[in-house]
């Protein structure tokens, strides 16, 4: 006797690596794209003058942006620093900056 699997059975041991898949993709895929095009949105809209922090961790204030190749001057302790627009992270808030008294 020959028995047939129904397509049925098939669809019931597939569910588990279905729903595998969409956790994957609701709490790691996703969030990592939205996180990917605001970081992009924010590195084409930054200007001279703001206060950034780059992947790498190095403060400073962008002097020039050279939109022919990508690039940012960072103005900084040691000096001034060219780096990719790529390489900016964040915005420094002007709630964290420390003044000093004069």
């Amino acid at each position: 006797m020959i028995f047939l699997q129904t397509s049925g059975d098939g669809l019931v041991s597939m569910l588990p690596f279905l729903a595998m898949i969409l956790v994957l993709y609701f709490f790691m895929i996703r969030p990592q794209m939205t996180k990917q095009k605001k970081e992009k949105a924010f590195q084409t809209t930054i200007k001279k003058g703001a206060r950034v922090v780059t992947t790498s961790g190095i403060h400073g204030k962008i002097i020039d942006i050279n939109d022919n190749d990508n690039t940012v001057v960072i103005e900084t302790g040691a000096g001034k620093i060219k780096f990719e627009r790529s390489a900016i992270s964040m915005e420094l808030s002007k709630k964290y900056t420390i003044t000093t008294k004069k």
